[in-house]
């Protein structure tokens, strides 16, 4: 909640003290505090709640778990290295001067939204590897609440910096008319 707050805020008034440089650094600070937060409660509600998932075959679903693990973190950490640091942390919203060109690199080549699609598998395989009931629920919330977060608060501002057509859209409309 306060990620989509403080950047609906920053979003209408990017010149003010909710927004600019100094805006973008105090958010800076606070969101990667609450983020890894959320990463810490998110493995140790998995840990105190582990056995609690009757897994009909408890190798073959940890075995899955950990593939999950290793594609989300992989896909996420190659998505957030394709973006950047300022990308990550949304710096377009206090500053759209500093916007990046909209990217269809890495992970983004082939998806619309990698860390927020593919980037939540380690979630899920965290939770079926601990074989967690409350942290396979907690994945489905996590991962439905950043979704919400896209549709809500990033999809309509990159739509107003970037206009109404996704890269992907973009790419493929621009691919479709060099080859017809």
């Amino acid at each position: 909640m306060y990620i989509g707050v403080a950047l609906r805020r920053a979003d209408a008034a990017p010149g003010t003290p909710a927004g600019g440089a100094a805006g973008y650094a105090r958010f800076r600070r606070r969101v990667a505090l609450v983020m890894n937060h959320d990463g810490v409660s998110f493995v140790a509600v998995c840990l105190l709640t582990r056995a609690t998932l009757d897994l009909p075959l408890p190798l073959a679903c940890r075995v899955a778990g950990a593939a999950l693990v290793a594609v989300g973190v992989a896909v996420k950490l190659w998505a957030a290295a394709t973006l950047g640091e300022d990308g990550y942390y949304w710096r377009d919203f206090f500053d759209p001067e500093t916007r990046p060109a909209p990217t269809t690199a890495g992970p983004y080549r082939w998806l619309r939204n990698p860390m927020y699609t593919v980037g939540y598998l380690q979630t899920y395989g965290l939770a079926l590897l601990l074989a967690s009931a409350p942290g396979l629920a907690a994945a489905v919330f996590s991962q439905a609440a950043i979704l919400a977060f896209y549709r809500l608060i990033e999809r309509p501002h990159y739509q107003r910096l970037y206009g109404g057509v996704a890269p992907t859209a973009r790419r493929r409309l621009r691919t479709s008319q060099e080859t017809g």
